[in-house]
Parts: structure tokens; sequence; C-alpha cells
């Protein structure tokens, strides 16, 4: 009996850097590359504008009163209550981040919600 090499069908390959994606993966999400991917490539394209490409974290606006700035997120985790908070928590400290690291003191919020469906009302 000749021995085979059990090594010789293994192929470790990386899946990436992938350019594009056929579908939404969770990557998307991360904040990384694939974030900065996504919104230019399909968010941008569409909605661009000249406050929308600065890509900060919130919008400068000018107003009668000054500059303000206007953040929102949203967020999908999974328990939403997980050691050291919660849902509720992490999204209104992501959002009131967002606005200080535009340089600006958060003075409210505002809300989007990711309703899952058959999530209990």
């Amino acid at each position: 009996m000749a021995e085979t090499d059990s090594h010789s069908s293994f192929n470790l390959t990386c899946p990436f850097p992938i350019e594009d994606y056929p579908q939404v993966v969770m990557a998307h999400g991360g904040g990384g590359r694939l974030t900065h991917d996504l919104i230019e490539k399909m968010f941008l394209s569409s909605f661009g504008n000249s406050i929308a490409n600065q890509q900060m974290d919130g919008a400068i606006l000018e107003s009668q009163v000054g500059s303000i700035v206007m953040s929102t997120d949203s967020h999908v985790v999974s328990p939403i209550f997980f050691p050291g908070g919660d849902i509720g928590s992490l999204a209104v400290f992501g959002t009131a981040n967002d606005v200080a690291m535009c340089g600006a003191r958060p003075l409210y919020l505002s809300v989007g919600f990711i309703l899952e469906e058959g999530f209990s009302m």
C-alpha cells in the first residue's frame, strides 16, 4: 500500500481582499475597510453631497445660530442585554460619541430602529 500525503488536498485560501461582494456580509458592519467600501460604492454614489462626502461621524451644518452637528446610528446586537450594557446604552453612547468626535457637545438625539421580524412587542 502506497502512503499518500494527507496534506496534498488541503488548500488554505484567504478570502480577503475581495473588492466586490454579491451580498452584504457581516464584515460590512464592522466599521473597517468593508464598511468604507460599502459607503463609497452604494451610498455616496446615490446620496453623496458636499456634507456626506466628508465621511465624518456626523454632519456639521451651518445654521443661523452657528454650527450644529447631526448624527444618528443604528445598532444590532445579540443578545440585547450583554455584560456591561444593553442595546439602548450602546445606541445613546455611540451616537453621542459620534457628535463629540466632530467637536460638538451632544444635546439632542435622533433615533433609528431596526426591528427584527418576530420581535416581541
